[in-house]
């Protein structure tokens, strides 16, 4: 019973219990997937069933990763067999449940307002926004957004994060920016203004049917 209900593994080497930041990483994308898709749904046909699916699993999942063992949730699963043949990189237990605890406050919120009250507001949708980006930046970045979060709460220091991010170190050349790199990232950043102040308009013109095959009239 005790090793039902736990919070990460117990793995040879490391003083704390862990979790596979690859699996959570994969189940963090296959998460995103599926709420992006749903919110396309609502912004395309004004169509909520599909994100009241998704976040009544979603829901499901994080109670399941929080109050009884993350190894038995299911998104975690799939993210374990999709990653099944990597390398394990271990991370910290207690920062990712803390995460995982504002997973739960932010899909507990939707699920009250989409599935027990049946109705949309700012809040519904700056939580379901939030969800999307914490997804986003984990499953894209490696980062945990509500890890972030754990040395305010938590006078413990964080061990065995991400990309060793806990850790004070110096940078490597690779990983430092120069000033060439900072310019061109600032005339990118330029260019995408000045294509949304001149070129605007063209790129609201629908594309006409260049070889007639589709049986479509070019939008005047």
């Amino acid at each position: 019973m005790k090793k039902i209900f736990q919070f990460g593994e117990d793995v040879e080497g490391y003083n704390i219990r862990v979790l596979n930041e690859r699996e959570i990483r994969a189940a963090a994308g296959i998460m995103f997937l599926a709420a992006f898709i749903s919110w396309m749904f609502i912004l395309f046909q004004e169509n909520f069933v599909p994100l009241k699916y998704v976040i009544t699993l979603f829901l499901v999942d994080f109670v399941i990763r929080v109050f009884i063992n993350p190894k038995y949730s299911p998104f975690l699963i799939f993210g374990r067999w999709v990653v099944r043949n990597q390398t394990p990189e271990y991370v910290g237990a207690a920062q990712k449940k803390f995460a995982w605890v504002i997973g739960v406050v932010l899909v507990s919120t939707m699920f009250v307002h989409f599935i027990i009250i049946n109705a949309y507001s700012p809040i519904a949708s700056i939580t379901c926004l939030t969800c999307l980006i914490f997804l986003f930046f984990e499953s894209v970045f490696g980062i945990c957004l509500g890890c972030k979060f754990y040395p305010l709460f938590f006078k413990e220091k964080a061990q065995y994060c991400p990309g060793e991010v806990c850790e004070v170190k110096s940078k490597q050349d690779i990983q430092k920016i120069s000033k060439v790199q900072s310019f061109i990232l600032f005339v990118f950043i330029v260019l995408i203004f000045v294509l949304g102040y001149f070129m605007n308009n063209r790129f609201q013109e629908k594309p006409y049917d260049l070889f007639g095959i589709y049986g479509t009239e070019q939008t005047k």
